[in-house]
């Protein structure tokens, strides 16, 4: 599905990363990647991509720093010319934003998590845009989210800043879109990922959701999460942009 296509995945940590799922399905159908790490976890970010079927090069992007993202887009301008697509799978928020006391957070930590968790989201479409215009069949943008329509136990700030990226979401949709580049979501479902682990009360979503999803679900399986995002980023959703795909097990769909 995406033979020689090039592909940008950000977010990969350990094999348990939903990002690290994509990369490795995106090297088995065909595409050559990168990935991106930062800061201390850069080394663990490297140990891991020795895992995936061909090792990629690594690049230093903390989404903090805007210059990162575009010193990437020079070197990726330089050796490849062009880009196909972008995973976007980075969030992350300080303490005091989760837990389920929504009052607790000060400005200082929530501007920290919407800045990490939505504002990324295009500072990425910013640095990258001009080399996804360039793609033979048009760029893909595709972000990693968890459904923030409803809100959620615990889940406080970063569902705020998960809402946030879903509207940046359409909105990229409507400035990229005449040139030629897509950008969609995938909502998934809990996966039992390092980063779920440090949300407090996770422990709720894993008891629920495979009992009230219509297809069942498996905490510890993200492949259908990787499929739909491969899926995304191939030549099979050519006019599909501003779109949130809920793969969840149809837990989205359904009430008590």
């Amino acid at each position: 599905m995406l033979d020689r296509k090039r592909i940008l995945v950000t977010g990969v940590l350990t094999e348990d990363s939903l990002a690290f799922g994509v990369a490795k399905l995106a090297q088995e159908e065909g595409a050559e990647i990168v990935l991106t790490g930062f800061g201390r976890a850069m080394s663990i970010t490297r140990r891991t991509a020795r895992r995936l079927p061909v090792e990629p090069r690594l690049f230093e992007l903390d989404v903090t720093v805007p210059e990162h993202a575009q010193q990437m887009a020079t070197e990726l301008e330089r050796t490849w010319g062009s880009l196909d697509g972008v995973v976007h799978a980075i969030g992350n928020a300080p303490g005091t934003c989760l837990g389920g006391d929504i009052l607790r957070a000060g400005w200082p930590d929530v501007a920290l998590a919407l800045q990490i968790s939505a504002y990324s989201l295009k500072l990425l479409a910013a640095a990258f845009a001009p080399l996804l215009e360039r793609a033979p069949a048009g760029g893909s943008i595709v972000a990693l989210d968890f459904d923030a329509t409803v809100a959620w136990p615990t889940y406080d700030w970063m569902g705020v800043a998960k809402a946030a990226l879903e509207s940046l979401a359409r909105y990229l949709a409507r400035d990229l879109g005449p040139r030629n580049v897509r950008v969609n979501l995938v909502a998934a479902g809990p996966v039992r990922t390092m980063a779920a682990k440090s949300i407090p009360g996770f422990a709720l979503f894993e008891e629920t959701w495979d009992g009230r999803a219509p297809l069942g679900w498996d905490v510890r399986d993200s492949d259908a999460v990787s499929k739909a995002v491969v899926a995304l980023l191939s030549d099979w959703f050519p006019k599909t942009t501003g779109e949130m795909i809920h793969v969840d097990g149809g837990f989205h769909a359904v009430g008590a």
